[in-house]
């Protein structure tokens, strides 16, 4: 439910495009989970009933991946923000799928590291 949940036409047109081409196409609602567990009562409510699931970071892609071509639930990770382990020695850290690169940079500050844009694999 609110605040997690929202059908509003202005909430579904921001989570219907990224900066691609594409026109807008808006989901049916948007939905916030917090956890990886509410992830997955989410999708597996969605594969039962059929309706498809669109991913949401930032909307910031260039493809159209975010637009709901065939309607659906919109999975607006932004609020999975938790950076976990960060390995110096292997340069690796574990994020959750809402942490920015700006987060994660703020984050590493000091330590010699930083991850840049165009980087493959954060997640």
């Amino acid at each position: 439910g609110a605040p997690n949940v929202s059908t509003a036409t202005a909430v579904r047109e921001q989570h219907g495009h990224d900066e691609s081409m594409h026109p807008c196409a808006p989901p049916d609602a948007v939905v916030w989970p917090q956890s990886v567990g509410q992830v997955q009562e989410l999708a597996a409510l969605c594969h039962r009933c059929h309706v498809p699931m669109v991913p949401f970071g930032t909307g910031t892609g260039l493809e159209g991946g975010v637009n709901a071509v065939q309607g659906g639930v919109c999975f607006d990770l932004s609020r999975m923000d938790t950076i976990g382990e960060l390995s110096l020695e292997d340069f690796s850290v574990t994020v959750e799928p809402g942490v920015t690169r700006k987060a994660l940079n703020s984050h590493l500050r000091g330590t010699g590291l930083w991850f840049p844009v165009g980087t493959v694999g954060i997640g």
